[in-house]
């Protein structure tokens, strides 16, 4: 059975709408994939190396979920990353221990997703933006197996009961997405 791995990289995830919501639901729809919530587990940003590189290696696939943060991840999952991402462990003549699994992003943003286009405001696709995920997991032997994203759901529309429903269905359908992607792995 493949074991999956839930990266939380929200650095205030109790207080997401979207977020929380995907993480809710995936963990519904698949109970034994662990979910490391960074942000409440590190507030320090003090990471328990030897214990992420341990959850690392069990597991099959990792589903690493936040939100984009000035075009790129959140800084404590950057942290993550570049605490148990290390030479002799993920890469390097020694470093094998993450060859093979795979690796899904499951990305939001507070910008509507058209902001997230060539053609859009910010001149970029969301896609241009995972691509240090991308280039890590072909150092480290991982295959990056996609993304799905989902836009418009920042803190600053919900304001309304009727706008944090509309986060929370956007969210769950999100979930599903990444379930339907994930889930014959």
């Amino acid at each position: 059975m493949t074991k999956t791995l839930l990266i939380s990289g929200h650095t205030d995830l109790e207080h997401s709408v979207a977020n929380k919501a995907i993480i809710t639901k995936l963990k519904n729809l698949m109970p034994a994939m662990t979910v490391v919530d960074l942000g409440a587990e590190y507030p320090d940003f003090k990471i328990d190396v030897q214990k992420e590189q341990q959850r690392l290696v069990e597991a099959d696939v990792i589903v690493l979920q936040f939100p984009i943060f000035w075009y790129s991840a959140p800084s404590i999952l950057h942290r993550w990353m570049e605490e148990t991402f290390v030479h002799g462990f993920s890469h390097g003549r020694t470093g094998d221990k993450l060859k093979g699994k795979k690796v899904f992003a499951s990305v939001t943003s507070g910008a509507p997703e058209a902001m997230y286009a060539r053609d859009g405001a910010v001149g970029y696709t969301i896609e241009d933006f995972l691509s240090p995920i991308k280039a890590s997991c072909q150092l480290c032997g991982m295959t990056f197996e996609g993304f799905v994203y989902t836009g418009g759901v920042s803190y600053s529309v919900r304001s309304s009961d009727e706008q944090i429903e509309t986060q929370k269905r956007l969210a769950t359908e999100h979930a599903q997405k990444v379930f339907e992607k994930i889930k014959d792995f």
